[in-house]
């Protein structure tokens, strides 16, 4: 879709992170010249929990990424849900749409892995390379390139800014989302706003095959002390080490006031002595992220530029997962990019380009639009506990809540949990 002698490429995606790297990897399969910018160098770190449901799994299966043992990748069979003093372990169901396993590799190997895939399908990879703004052209008031300048490895300018220029945009910049509020998309305050904290330590229980979910967390014994807000995590990483962190979630953007790194220490105070979580064992210091959640950023697709991932708030209400709405969306937006490249008039091009926000609000808006239902209630740690303690016990409302929460069901038939879930998104407005 090269309309100009003067492009430099047919797109350009701003970020290689999963987002970045699902977009770059199919705008490249389909034949479009791709520059992917990351302003980092790989390997490099993110705030994440590290752990992906089956359905990132099923993204990276559409992509062809090997997920091999041997590659540093690790299987896990379920959820294990851990409140009242009791834990509960529910296995991934069986679905035709999604793989009944789960993965676990750390950001630092995961992102590499995928920026590294895209740029073998065909993507230019131009790492250390910081996108200082988008190019406007000011006749139509489109997206038309973007402005870079190269960085050192301590994010320091080592060279002259120049202009790239591409027919279309696709920002994948993170939850700072610099392109959007360059151009005025500004996030909306009343969608869900998010915040986790994560380490890493060295366990016995590096190869648990169960990926853990902490429901409460007591700030002393459990049921002889506060309950706190919030919900922890911990996923085996299978190299000797797991990721621990916790998050909580607020049903507006407004900031919670939390102190997350002092709340991260009670927490570990009363976990479990197998784990191993002591202070010798603790490799590096404990990190946090916003998680921008159910579409606070909007529209998604506006005059050559399009918001993939954290850049368009897809980080899901129900459980902070964002890699598979991230993948999810680099590949809705680049069908979209590839269809414009073949249509023969600017408006038909134009067209074919709206189509990704309607893919996404299609696909995704009831979903959000139920978390965001879910997060008014659990953002109150009483009705957290009323939940997990009546819940939990019975395997019906258990094995809905876990197809719920981790989006792991049939959009189309299935069983009678599948179908509810599914009646549930279409009936809520899609916003």
């Amino acid at each position: 879709m090269r309309l100009t002698g003067s492009d430099d490429a047919d797109v350009i995606v701003v970020g290689a992170g999963p987002a970045g790297s699902a977009a770059a990897h199919y705008c490249a399969a389909a034949g479009l010249d791709v520059l992917l910018m990351e302003k980092s160098s790989f390997p490099r770190d993110k705030i994440c929990g590290d752990g992906l449901t089956p359905r990132a799994v099923s993204e990276l299966v559409r992509m062809g990424v090997p997920t091999r043992a041997e590659d540093g990748w690790i299987r896990n069979i379920g959820l294990r849900a851990v409140a009242g003093g009791r834990s509960y372990e529910f296995p991934w169901p069986e679905l035709k749409s999604y793989p009944a396993y789960g993965l676990a590799r750390s950001r630092m190997n995961f992102d590499q892995t995928l920026a590294e895939h895209a740029r073998a399908t065909g993507a230019k990879l131009m790492e250390r390379t910081n996108v200082t703004g988008p190019v406007i052209d000011e006749r139509t008031g489109r997206v038309v390139g973007v402005t870079a300048r190269p960085v050192d490895d301590a994010g320091r300018r080592a060279g002259e800014e120049r202009t790239y220029r591409a027919p279309v945009v696709i920002a994948a910049d993170g939850v700072s989302a610099r392109m959007a509020t360059a151009i005025g998309i500004e996030k909306s305050n009343n969608r869900p706003m998010g915040v986790a904290v994560r380490t890493y330590f060295t366990s016995p229980r590096h190869d648990d095959p169960w990926m853990e979910s902490q429901l409460e967390l007591w700030d002393g014994v459990p049921g002889k002390s506060n309950l706190l807000p919030g919900y922890g995590w911990i996923f085996a990483l299978g190299d000797g080490t797991v990721n621990v962190g916790l998050g909580s979630v607020s049903s507006t953007a407004a900031a919670t006031k939390i102190d997350y790194k002092n709340l991260f220490a009670r927490w570990m105070e009363n976990t479990p002595a197998e784990w191993g979580f002591t202070p010798e064992n603790q490799i590096g210091p404990v990190r946090g992220a916003a998680l921008p959640m159910g579409f606070n950023r909007k529209p998604l697709y506006t005059k050559g530029l399009m918001l993939i991932g954290d850049a368009g708030g897809m980080v899901s209400p129900f459980n902070g997962e964002g890699i598979a709405y991230a993948m999810q969306a680099g590949r809705a937006a680049a069908d979209a990019v590839a269809q414009a490249r073949v249509r023969g008039t600017d408006a038909a091009r134009e067209r074919a380009l709206a189509t990704y926000p309607e893919i996404m609000r299609r696909d995704l808006g009831g979903y959000y639009t139920l978390g965001r239902y879910f997060v008014k209630l659990i953002e109150h740690p009483q009705i957290m506990h009323l939940c997990t303690k009546y819940g939990l016990p019975r395997p019906l409302i258990m094995k809905f809540v876990v197809k719920l929460l981790s989006d792991c069901y049939e959009p189309h038939g299935g069983d009678v949990v599948d179908r509810v879930i599914a009646g549930l998104t279409r009936v809520v407005r899609s916003a």
